[in-house]
């Protein structure tokens, strides 16, 4: 009987300590999962801007245009606002390609208030800047 009482705090301070580690995980799996949605909306978006980029009579601000719909389609904050860079006659092997570039800041939502209540000076869970490009061979 002696042993049971002695052993009776033991369970609720192994719990104490281990749930908040699991919260932690389980959080970060969330927090990166949403990280790798919003670059393959990105990588999507700089695909369909390079789609338009290669037909011959489309402008620059038709290719923004397509990027920047194609992230408001895929519920990226700030999508419509997000810089493109467009670089048009890359050299590609013997002919020329438009190269897309978009450039998105991810913040964290939950892994960095929570790192900075630890650590108030804490960088982690910081903005991440997300980048996707993509290469097409231009017509004609």
């Amino acid at each position: 009987m002696t042993r049971i009482r002695n052993q009776r705090g033991a369970a609720l301070i192994e719990t104490a300590i281990t749930i908040p580690m699991v919260l932690l995980v389980s959080v970060a799996i969330f927090e990166f999962g949403r990280a790798y949605q919003t670059w393959q909306v990105l990588t999507n978006a700089a695909r369909e801007g390079a789609r338009v980029s290669i037909l011959s009579n489309s402008t620059d601000q038709d290719v923004t245009d397509a990027v920047h719909n194609y992230l408001v389609a895929g519920q990226i904050p700030g999508g419509a606002a997000v810089p493109v860079v467009l670089e048009r006659n890359v050299a590609f092997g013997t002919t020329t390609a438009s190269r897309i570039t978009v450039n998105y800041p991810f913040d964290f939502m939950v892994i960095g208030p929570v790192a900075r209540l630890v650590r108030g000076d804490s960088e982690l869970g910081g903005a991440l800047t997300l980048s996707a490009a993509a290469l097409m061979r231009n017509e004609g």
